[in-house]
């Protein structure tokens, strides 16, 4: 008994010899408590820097070191991350103080005339308002490609690249600070990023076809971008100039109704162009030019202007009549053309990628066609590209059918377990967090109630993932992962389910994102996976490219294939609960 208690006392004394000098000279730095409710932790003192956790509201850390405007933290024994001094309050020596950031260092301006404010991180949200270069606004949170902000309005989001950050970080030279963009582009081809403007010079990405950019500067036929948070440059032969989503399009007569009760008419297509009349709720106009959303009307005989086109609403009856040469293209071998527009409905007939059919009308979501013996059949609009003058499919209005319903996330892998590695050294475990954090902004901005299996590096049983799915009574649970093969050829998505209930999210999903990304399409299929075999909710599990390919990995992880594969599955699981 004795030897025991003296064993016991010896233990306990060298435990508190060894960790209680470092608990002390940690609490010496002091505390911060988070003020927010939702707050990013990365993994260095900037919002460049790459998501390692997301905190809430009330949680408690330990000060590690302060740098500029952030805070390093002890989030667990062997995990650290940074945090902005303004969204935490700070305790030192007894002492609190609430917001230590000062009133400029969460702000931004916008480089670009005319940007979009949308009510969530993605073109698929309604656009809100309009941004005029050199306008203020304040950071309230943010993700790799999108940035809340609040302004006049409301809050809202805007694209991270149409921002310039006042809150650098203090490693960054003061003249990179105050380098703005000289003009915008969009790329026509998947373009190498090197490290100076010459073919010799070192690729260090790549840019995805239809990837929108800032120009710096020109040399020669080379244009300087922002890349990774540092300058590189790309080829001029395959950038288009201006924003191509920002075009003006012409509506060919389609009639709006106007749902402000009161709403101003301007002499141009902004906020800040002079008011020439007005018009009131319920009233009909002839919308004859459409830019940047906003609609050039006749409000009186004879006289012309602008409105904000978030105020009206189209008549669909009076979609414009096709022309000749409108047709549908398809994106994917064997994509089912049905009798009905309903995923329910018979298939008429499989095509392929390529194959491009007349459009004779359009109904919801579905493009009615003309099929080779004459006969017609419909075609989902998220299974093809449109060419000639016909109408589109309108993917707005998303969000009424996500909201309230409840997603459970689940990013592969993490911890110990670091899933498939990379030609290039990419882990699995990091790219499915990238992908989760960005899906699960676009699914809370629709009103969903979203719930991550994991939301840092950490391990989680493949158990408790799926106990999570019973425990919210999940609508839809979407496991991210991304594949590997000692066949380095081998690339393409792929998408799994198990049980027969699980089909039809499982199609709907796969569907929209490989439409969304263009990956190969390796189609969708049964897999044994613990995650969709024992779940009993609705459950899908996508592989959403193979990392072993490298020129495929270097496409997986650009913002630009991540923006579209969260982009994907949104639109997705919209449509599946649209149709449900």
């Amino acid at each position: 008994m004795i030897k025991r208690f003296i064993l016991l006392l010896v233990c306990f004394t060298v435990v508190f010899g060894v960790f209680l000098p470092q608990d002390i000279g940690l609490a010496a730095n002091g505390t911060v408590t988070i003020a927010e409710n939702t707050v990013n932790v990365r993994n260095g003192p900037s919002l460049s820097y790459q998501l390692v956790k997301q905190v809430k509201k009330g949680e408690k850390f330990t000060i590690i070191k302060e740098q500029g405007d952030w805070i390093q933290i002890q989030l667990s024994a062997a995990k650290t991350g940074w945090v902005a001094n303004w969204v935490i309050t700070k305790t030192t020596n007894g002492t609190t103080t609430t917001g230590s950031g000062s009133s400029n260092k969460k702000s931004a301006e916008a480089n670009t005339d005319q940007l979009r404010v949308r009510s969530g991180p993605g073109t698929n949200f309604r656009i809100i308002g309009y941004l005029n270069k050199g306008q203020a606004v304040s950071v309230t949170d943010d993700n790799e490609n999108w940035v809340k902000i609040a302004a006049g309005f409301e809050e809202g989001w805007v694209a991270r690249e149409y921002l310039d950050f006042n809150n650098k970080s203090t490693t960054t030279s003061k003249e990179e600070n105050n380098k703005k963009s000289i003009d915008t582009g969009f790329v026509t081809d998947t373009l190498n990023v090197r490290n100076e403007p010459s073919t010799t010079g070192s690729i260090i990405g790549k840019l995805a076809k239809g990837t929108s950019i800032s120009i710096y500067s020109k040399k020669n036929n080379w244009i300087e971008i922002k890349y990774s948070n540092q300058s590189a440059w790309i080829s001029a032969d395959y950038v288009q100039m201006g924003t191509e989503n920002q075009q003006t399009n012409p509506v060919n007569g389609t009639i709006g109704t106007v749902t402000a009760s009161n709403l101003s008419v301007r002499s141009d297509s902004s906020l800040n162009s002079a008011i020439v009349g007005s018009i009131t709720k319920g009233q009909k106009f002839t919308i004859l030019d459409e830019k940047n959303n906003w609609f050039k009307i006749e409000y009186t005989p004879g006289n012309f202007g602008w409105a904000a086109g978030w105020y009206f609403n189209k008549d669909k009856a009076t979609t414009p009549e096709l022309a000749k040469d409108s047709k549908v293209t398809i994106l994917h071998n064997g994509t089912n053309i049905r009798k009905d527009p309903t995923v329910q409905s018979n298939v008429l007939l499989r095509a392929n990628e390529g194959e491009s059919f007349q459009i004779s009308s359009v109904k919801n979501d579905w493009y009615e066609i003309t099929l080779p013996n004459g006969t017609k059949g419909f075609i989902a609009g998220w299974l093809v590209t449109t060419n000639g003058t016909g109408p589109g499919i309108n993917k707005q209005g998303a969000e009424a059918y996500l909201r309230s319903k409840t997603i459970v996330i689940d990013p592969g892998h993490g911890g110990i377990d670091n899933g498939a590695t990379g030609a290039g050294g990419t882990l699995e475990k990091e790219l499915t967090l990238r992908t989760a954090y960005l899906l699960s902004d676009k699914l809370k901005a629709a009103g969903a109630n979203v719930f991550l299996t994991r939301s840092s590096d950490s391990f989680l049983p493949l158990p408790s993932r799926v106990r999570l799915a019973s425990v919210h009574q999940s609508d839809a649970f979407i496991s991210l992962h991304y594949d590997s093969n000692l066949n380095r050829s081998v690339r393409g998505m792929t998408g799994f389910y198990y049980h027969s209930y699980q089909k039809k999210l499982a199609e709907y999903v796969y569907n929209s994102t490989n439409a969304q990304t263009r990956l190969k399409s390796r189609g969708v299929r049964t897999g044994d996976f613990h995650v969709v075999r024992e779940n009993q909710r609705q459950a899908v599990l996508m592989e959403l490219g193979y990392l072993s390919n490298s020129a495929e990995e270097m496409t997986l992880t650009s913002g630009q294939f991540q923006e579209n594969a969260a982009t994907g599955i949104y639109n997705g699981l919209a449509r599946y609960f649209k149709d449900k």
